[in-house]
């Protein structure tokens, strides 16, 4: 969305998981937890990690912290082994939600993404009923605020690093990659020193919904916030256009 302030939006959400930093860790934990048990604890030879460590670095993560995650998950075998779950459904005005959950009880995790879609007057759907209005991308975020140098400069590296998009946005600049091209554009960006607001793969709405109605945005907000406090979900994407408050 041309012209939109998706720095803004970053931000937001930042001084939200500030308030709760608790949850955003645990939710970064189970993602080292999982990244270490697939591809071992070597971020050299593991671009999952690697690109799970630069989002903990992002939401100010300390570093012995992380370090001592990739630790615990390489060394306890018998730990708890979490499994990834996705629901679909639909939020008020036929906005479309996504949840992705990692969870050690499917039964407790669908219970509770069930209930938070009834509360907010939604309904859980079946699979790909949703997920065809998003794409999946790589997308990184760097704020002018903390960039300042020429935008076409940032733009070849980040093309010739494999990046397939570059926007400029009033407060920001947004970089798109396939989901496969993500880790190495990321990697090249950091290797040159250019700072990140955000990097990650996430889900692009392809159309956004408007809602006017106060009902209907009240629920919304009531689902969102229900879901952002459960600390099995681990992202929400949604293609409610917010209004500039």
């Amino acid at each position: 969305m041309s012209g939109h302030s998706k720095f803004a939006n970053i931000k937001h959400k930042k001084e939200k998981n500030d308030k709760a930093r608790g949850k955003i860790f645990t939710v970064i934990g189970r993602e080292i937890a999982v990244a270490v048990k697939e591809g071992g604890p070597d971020p050299n030879n593991n671009s999952k990690l690697r690109d799970v460590i630069a989002k903990a670095k992002s939401n100010n993560m300390p570093s012995d912290t992380i370090e001592r995650g990739i630790k615990k998950a390489a060394g306890d075998t018998g730990s708890v082994n979490y499994e990834s779950v996705t629901y679909e459904g639909y939020g008020p005005g036929g906005t479309a939600i996504i949840v992705q959950a990692l969870t050690d009880n499917k039964n407790r995790t669908a219970a509770n993404v069930r209930s938070a879609f009834t509360k907010g007057n939604g309904s859980i759907g079946s699979q790909g009923c949703v997920s065809f209005m998003f794409d999946t991308k790589g997308q990184i975020i760097v704020a002018k605020e903390e960039y300042e140098t020429d935008p076409d400069d940032l733009m070849m590296i980040a093309l010739d690093a494999g990046a397939e998009d570059f926007s400029e946005e009033e407060d920001s600049y947004e970089i798109l990659t396939t989901p496969e091209d993500f880790s190495a554009v990321r990697q090249k960006l950091e290797e040159d020193g250019i700072p990140m607001a955000s990097a990650e793969v996430t889900m692009i709405p392809q159309n956004y919904v408007s809602l006017t109605d106060e009902q209907d945005i009240y629920h919304i907000r009531k689902t969102l916030d229900i879901l952002d406090e459960d600390d099995d979900v681990q992202e929400v994407y949604h293609n409610w256009e917010e209004a500039d408050e």
